[in-house]
């Protein structure tokens, strides 16, 4: 016999976590579903840094930002863990337009000054700049499992239940609801929200065989972890445009022991699969990273400690993907840029699933076709 719910979740990655959390706050029955242990690294949600920032052009993302902040707040005092890291952050670079960026921060009314190459340089002492940088200090970095778990021990405590390490068979719509076949049973659920990240483009025609499957492309990344020449205060948070796309930010526990900061390129890596991926970072992203390294931050070693790869799901125009198709929604907010905005997204895509609200029209499936 089905075990019955309200809603199934597929994918126990910060997407997944914060729906779970959502949902169970508001008095539903939650089954969370990954194949994987929690805080695996075969996808987009492991190790223990990622960037907050608040500096976003973009009006629509700025807004979700500053209310991210506030639930990050609100999930460390309800969890009594330490989520969010404050550092400041950096973005320069002469294809970033610092000026105009500046101008539209402090319109929105996001906290911000700008600096001269030469006062960026006296402030971070580590850091040399091509550009005037926009300063801010709202951003910092995230430990991205340590959030998951956090979310999950509060959903739990408000009734979901969690089955890790149990994939999903099969996933059909039936009456107005759906099945979910797994190894260790069948569950009954009147919603079900596909986060499966990287999975996605693969599990979407199986599930949804007859909506035009939107334009998810998923590549490998690569970050490195530099050791800093001498300890001192948290490193900020960085976002370099010139010419390549860096960011940069402490690596938190992933370098072991040593003060680290952990360097990558936005720019898109070599498409794949979960289950094509390489593994192996890049040669010329490793030469493109240590050079500038080499070029702009007298405060780091030049050879790293440690490499790693993860993966983006992206879509054509980098916005998010959420939206829903009778009982299933699907949540794909990724880009390489989703892991900041996790509260809010968790209850933007639970008012989807339920019908509260309709998606943005930027993050329709239509605008992903």
């Amino acid at each position: 016999m089905a075990t019955t719910c309200d809603v199934v979740i597929v994918g126990g990655g910060l997407t997944g976590a914060f729906t779970a959390r959502s949902m169970a706050a508001r008095g539903l029955s939650v089954v969370l579903l990954d194949a994987r242990p929690l805080g695996h690294n075969d996808g987009s949600s492991h190790g223990s840094s990622r960037i907050f920032r608040r500096a976003y052009a973009d009006p629509l993302y700025a807004g979700m930002a500053a209310r991210a902040l506030d639930q990050w707040r609100d999930l460390e005092s309800e969890s009594g863990t330490t989520l969010l890291t404050t550092t400041g952050g950096l973005d320069y670079g002469k294809d970033r337009h610092v000026g105009e960026l500046f101008e539209t921060v402090q319109a929105s009314g996001t906290p911000s000054e700008l600096l001269s190459p030469e006062e960026a340089a006296e402030r971070f002492p580590g850091m040399r700049f091509p550009t005037d940088a926009l300063y801010h200090p709202d951003a910092g970095y995230l430990d991205p499992e340590a959030s998951i778990r956090a979310a999950l021990a509060v959903a739990e405590k408000d009734g979901a239940e969690l089955r890790i390490g149990i994939p999903v068979e099969a996933l059909e719509r039936r009456g107005s609801g759906v099945i979910v076949t797994t190894p260790n049973g069948t569950f009954s659920a009147r919603q079900a929200v596909l986060a499966a990240g990287a999975w996605l483009p693969e599990l979407l025609p199986q599930v949804l065989p007859d909506v035009a499957p939107p334009d998810l492309t998923v590549t490998e990344q690569n970050v490195f972890h530099f050791g800093r020449t001498h300890e001192g205060k948290t490193w900020p948070v960085l976002v370099c445009k010139h010419d390549t796309q860096f960011f940069g930010l402490a690596s938190g526990s992933d370098a072991g022991d040593r003060q680290a900061v952990k360097i990558g390129r936005h720019d898109p890596g070599a498409s794949t699969t979960p289950s094509t991926r390489s593994r192996v970072p890049n040669a010329h992203t490793r030469d493109l990273i240590q050079e500038f390294v080499e070029n702009w931050m007298p405060g780091l070693e030049n050879q790293p400690l440690r490499e790693d790869t993860c993966l983006y799901t992206r879509t054509r125009t980098e916005d998010f993907l959420m939206d829903r198709r009778g009982a299933i929604t699907i949540a794909s907010p990724c880009s390489g840029m989703g892991a900041k905005f996790a509260p809010v997204l968790g209850d933007m895509i639970s008012d989807i699933a339920l019908g509260i609200d309709e998606p943005h029209p930027r993050f329709a499936l239509t605008s992903h076709s």
